[in-house]
């Protein structure tokens, strides 16, 4: 008979883990790449926004408050033109958008939360199965801690997709898989492979949101033209100077103009 000492032998759940341990090595290479990528795009819009806000925002703001408190005069001024009435109101609307985005709200303009049904179900289910209370093992304790706080992040601003993906995160977890051997180390490795392949696809939408937006538009102009010699961030300031102080010598005009009715 041959020799069969040196034999290796190979079960097909052996097999079928090297191939998946493999794609997994390739994927967790893409998603680090990925990952630096979405990281790099987001924190370069957050550093041209908070210097647009800080240098040109905050001023359109003071602009429009402006306009909104001339509407206003007008609009005392004749209580019956029905046009200066409504031009009172949207200008106060728009005022008061433009505070909010340029983050200058008054104390108190807020809006106030409201939970949806569906939220509320999710975050019981949620709380129910994942809460760091019921478990005494200390890493898996952990890992719920981080979950339930991205859970409540979620509850508070309303997102019933991101409640989802954190209950499914835990549920799908390779953590949540016992046992040793080819099987159970298949199946963790699987489920790693499909929690990778879910948020590749995450960054890809959220990337591809963030491409499309205003902000990385007019944070592009902004690059285009800086490397022309041009500085959009104090013309636009110099622009908008300029409007505040027609604004304010309209205000002076209209309130004197009352004044002397």
């Amino acid at each position: 008979m041959p020799e069969l000492s040196g034999l290796r032998i190979t079960t097909p759940e052996a097999q079928e883990l090297e191939s998946k341990r493999a794609e997994l090595a390739e994927l967790e290479a893409v998603i680090a790449e990925r990952e630096w990528q979405l990281t790099n795009l987001r924190a370069e819009l957050q550093a041209f926004e908070r210097k647009y806000l800080a240098e040109v925002g905050v001023r359109y703001a003071e602009l429009d408050e402006l306009k909104a408190t001339l509407a206003q005069s007008l609009a005392e001024r004749y209580p019956d033109d029905a046009r200066q009435q409504e031009a009172a109101r949207h200008a106060k609307t728009r005022a008061e958008e433009t505070r909010a985005t340029a983050g200058t709200e008054t104390p108190g303009a807020h809006k106030i939360f409201q939970a949806t049904p569906e939220l509320k179900r999710l975050y019981r289910e949620v709380a129910r199965r994942i809460h760091p209370d019921l478990t005494s093992d200390a890493a898996d304790r952990a890992k719920r801690q981080l979950l339930m706080a991205e859970a409540n992040r979620a509850y508070e601003t309303g997102d019933e997709a991101a409640l989802s993906r954190v209950f499914a995160a835990y549920e799908c977890a390779p953590e949540t898989v016992r046992g040793d051997g080819a099987g159970a180390d298949l199946i963790r490795t699987i489920r790693r492979i499909s929690q990778i392949k879910n948020r590749l696809g995450d960054i890809e939408r959220e990337a591809h949101q963030l491409l499309r937006s205003d902000l990385y538009k007019l944070g592009v102009r902004f690059e285009e033209e800086s490397k022309r010699g041009r500085d959009l961030f104090t013309e636009m300031i110099e622009r908008v100077a300029e409007k505040i102080a027609i604004t304010k010598a309209a205000i002076e005009r209209a309130v004197g103009g009352a004044a002397r009715r």
